[in-house]
């Protein structure tokens, strides 16, 4: 514990990073205005170190987890991609970024120019009528669909009790059911990864409220029986939402509406320029078609003749307000940049650059690992690792040997209808030249699991943090460092 106490202290009595100038305001006596039990008795204990050592310290913390700055992070459906700098430098700007919710509607005309024509791109892009950017996760825009779909049938006289999803659903998909006062119905896959329509068939009825699809889907597939979904649905009285978590591969190309959905949410955080992982931030708009637009919350970003901007908020048809002030504005902020940087074309772009990117890999990937289902894919794709497996190593050592690599690794064993599921996503920021390296350092883990799969089963070797052993770190939980020099 010694040893670690020297890597970790850096502080040296009497050495200064910065040295600030004495400043100009009147002393105060604290002992005159603070009670007396809680003045100091002796001076705090502040690290006295160089700004060099300062830096260097960040920079290593930094790098000692993965990022997408860092290098490649495939995560299957969750899009990490870059993001570019220039939208956080936006983003920051202090008519942004000192901006008060509070603020009277006067003096923040810029911000809800931006948020009403934000509302107006996300229309464009999904073909829906009209949009709400309160919500700030996608999780919390199923929740909002939900409750906007509970209240259309509400005002119909009609008590439904189900909500269908694929068995290969997010797992927010069921949560945001349950918490919208519905019970999920799963539908099964066919053959070919898509919704087994004869399933479907056999579940839809008049106590259905509505559908939640994934497109494309987990699997990274185009469900090309939309219209037919969409009609079953619609002919028994329900309502269409889709999940836009992998809008990802659809913008420019083809609309929510066109298809048939009803409700869409969208993950500005994924699809359109914010950081993402770790949680946070995030933002996951809702935009609706026309009958459904009175159901949106509250308030909403009006524009009067005279070209100002205002709150709404008399809206006798609302659900309610869903967030604190009107959402996660520096999202919104990047977001906005992001579009207008782009332009039609060059979302276009965006899309078919992560759907070629994905096929690629898929193609290099065919022969040393088992795909499920092999025809052409849009984002994302989902190999299986049952022939490596079948040699004694699991996906999870896949994935840990990855790390050593250099990599993040994929997500695992999602969606849980493919046995030793590893779902991979490139999008489009990455280059030919990465995808390369990628795919040489799968095949080497490949080769390495045929000749010495043992040394699979060590990985990770070179990262801060070596294998651990996870069941035991489950039994025995310890969250907090603790200092056990003394």
């Amino acid at each position: 514990m010694a040893e670690n106490k020297v890597i970790f202290e850096k502080s040296v009595p009497g050495r200064w990073g910065v040295i600030l100038p004495e400043s100009a305001a009147p002393q105060i006596k604290l002992s005159d205005n603070i009670a007396q039990e809680l003045l100091r008795s002796s001076p705090a204990e502040l690290p006295e170190v160089t700004e060099p050592q300062v830096v260097r310290h960040y920079v290593n913390l930094s790098v000692k987890n993965h990022h997408i700055d860092k290098d490649f992070y495939p995560l299957g459906s969750c899009t990490m991609k870059y993001n570019p700098k220039i939208n956080d430098a936006l983003a920051a700007l202090p008519g942004f970024s000192t901006i008060h919710p509070l603020q009277g509607e006067e003096n923040c005309q810029g911000a809800l120019h931006i948020m009403f024509e934000l509302s107006r791109m996300l229309q464009k892009i999904t073909g829906m009528a009209d949009c709400t950017l309160q919500p700030s996760a996608g999780s919390q825009g199923e929740f909002v669909g939900l409750l906007i779909m509970k209240k259309y049938h509400e005002q119909k006289g009609e008590d439904r009790k189900y909500i269908i999803i694929p068995e290969t659903a997010h797992g927010t998909n069921p949560a945001s059911v349950v918490l919208g006062g519905y019970q999920p119905l799963e539908v099964k896959s066919d053959n070919r990864g898509r919704v087994d329509m004869d399933d479907l068939r056999s579940k839809v009825n008049e106590n259905v409220a509505g559908m939640m699809l994934t497109q494309p889907n987990t699997l990274g597939l185009f469900e090309d029986s939309i219209e037919e979904i969409a009609s079953l649905i619609h002919d028994a009285g329900g309502l269409m939402y889709m999940d836009g978590a992998n809008l990802n591969a659809l913008v420019g190309l083809c609309r929510s509406a066109d298809m048939g959905f009803d409700i869409t949410h969208i993950n500005l955080h994924k699809t359109f320029s914010t950081p993402h992982g770790g949680g946070g931030p995030g933002s996951g708009p809702i935009a609706v078609v026309d009958h459904l637009s009175k159901f949106l919350p509250v308030p909403r970003v009006a524009k009067q003749d005279n070209g100002q901007y205002y709150l709404q908020k008399n809206c006798p048809d609302s659900i309610g307000q869903v967030h604190s002030f009107y959402g996660n504005f520096s999202i919104l902020v990047r977001a906005y940049v992001y579009i207008k940087m782009l332009g039609d074309e060059g979302l276009k772009k965006m899309s078919r650059q992560a759907i070629i990117n994905a096929n690629y890999l898929k193609h290099q990937l065919k022969d040393a690992f088992h795909i499920p289902f092999p025809e052409g894919t849009l984002h994302e794709f989902v190999v299986s690792g049952v022939k490596q497996k079948e040699k004694g190593v699991k996906v999870l050592d896949i994935a840990k040997a990855l790390l050593d690599h250099g990599f993040h690794a994929p997500t695992i064993y999602f969606p849980n209808n493919v046995p030793e599921a590893m779902m991979i996503e490139p999008t489009e920021s990455e280059t030919r030249e990465t995808l390369d390296r990628f795919v040489s350092s799968m095949l080497e883990i490949n080769e390495s699991i045929n000749t010495n799969p043992e040394s699979i089963k060590q990985c990770p070797v070179n990262t801060p943090v070596s294998r651990l052993d996870e069941t035991k770190a489950n039994r025995e939980l310890n969250l907090r460092w603790k200092n056990d020099l003394s």
